[in-house]
């Protein structure tokens, strides 16, 4: 059975081994982007616009970017804004997508226009467009365009933290700012020490920053005492619905409740009472682990769930499950 077990194990190493190396050996799709299209726009912030769009592309999708320049001579891609001349095209080159953007001036406004077509069927996958307030505000609507095409969501349907337009975020509710402010509220359930009481209500405010795909703040606490620690989320979405997972180290002064024994005396006056625990320390730093939602990312306000386990390094090694709900 052990020689059966150990050849097992080695063959199923060696077929993870093989697939890996054939995917890796395997050429990515590839799509095909068409030189930009414009109308009263000036050329620079086209051709920046346009390799802001490629760069987002590359970082975004898992396919093979082809940009298209109008200057080759076997193919007319300049003027190709529809879906069957970039169908053609993409057969062509041996394309499997191909993404067309126009820019066209509308008084102070900028409209973006885009479609991504299937070469091989001809299906066009989106067709839609975005609106950017500045020249500046190009860079934003190009992450979006890419990041829709990664999606293969109409840009307008896909909102990501980093992506909001400065047109959207003149509405109360979208959001361009990464700081957060909140308070939660919540119960703690002690799992050891905690003086073996039940459940204990729990307030929160909560400071962070996000960095990417990362939140980085401090967490002041009432818990039976009071708590500070600084702590870091990992965010697995820049969507609405945003899962995360993280830990914190801190600070937590735990009240707990002075334990007497009775000692009997000779004394006139009776029975006397010694503090048994009167050494033991309630506070201590303190270590967490902890998960939840971040739903509504991408408003200006979010609800946050969190769940927590909390461990005090004290004299009653205080541990804890906090559950919290609250809004950022």
């Amino acid at each position: 059975m052990k020689t059966l077990a150990a050849v097992t194990f080695i063959l199923s190493l060696y077929f993870f081994s093989f697939t890996q190396t054939f995917a890796q050996n395997q050429p990515l799709p590839s799509i095909a982007v068409l030189p930009f299209s414009s109308n009263g726009i000036d050329s620079i912030s086209v051709q920046t616009a346009e390799s802001i769009l490629i760069l987002e592309l590359t970082n975004r999708t898992k396919l093979n970017v082809i940009p298209l320049t109008p200057n080759n001579d076997s193919l007319y891609y300049s003027g190709c804004m529809d879906s069957k001349c970039a169908a053609e095209i993409g057969k062509k080159i041996g394309a499997a997508k191909v993404l067309g953007c126009k820019l066209a001036a509308l008084g102070n406004k900028i409209i973006v226009q885009y479609f991504l077509v299937d070469a091989m069927s001809g299906k066009e996958e989106i067709l839609d467009q975005i609106t950017s307030t500045t020249v500046e505000d190009l860079q934003t609507a190009m992450k979006r365009i890419a990041q829709s095409v990664a999606d293969s969501i109409p840009a307008s349907q896909d909102v990501a933290v980093g992506t909001v337009l400065k047109d959207e975020s003149k509405t109360p509710l979208r959001r361009t700012a990464r700081k957060n402010v909140g308070l939660s509220f919540g119960y703690l359930f002690p799992q050891n020490g905690y003086d073996n009481q039940g459940k204990v209500f729990v307030v929160d405010l909560h400071l962070d920053y996000e960095i990417q795909d990362y939140a980085v703040g401090m967490l002041f606490g009432i818990r039976q005492g009071f708590a500070m620690n600084i702590y870091g989320d990992y965010l697995f979405s820049q969507k609405d619905i945003c899962p995360y997972l993280g830990g914190a180290f801190g600070f937590h002064w735990v009240s707990h409740s002075t334990s007497f024994e009775p000692i009997m005396s000779n004394s006139a006056s009776g029975t006397y009472y010694s503090n048994s625990n009167s050494n033991n320390r309630g506070d201590g730093f303190e270590i967490t682990a902890n998960t939840g939602l971040r739903i509504l990312h991408t408003y200006n306000f979010q609800i946050l769930l969190n769940l927590e386990f909390i461990y005090t390094l004290n004299d009653y090694n205080d541990s804890a499950i906090v559950f919290t709900i609250g809004i950022l």
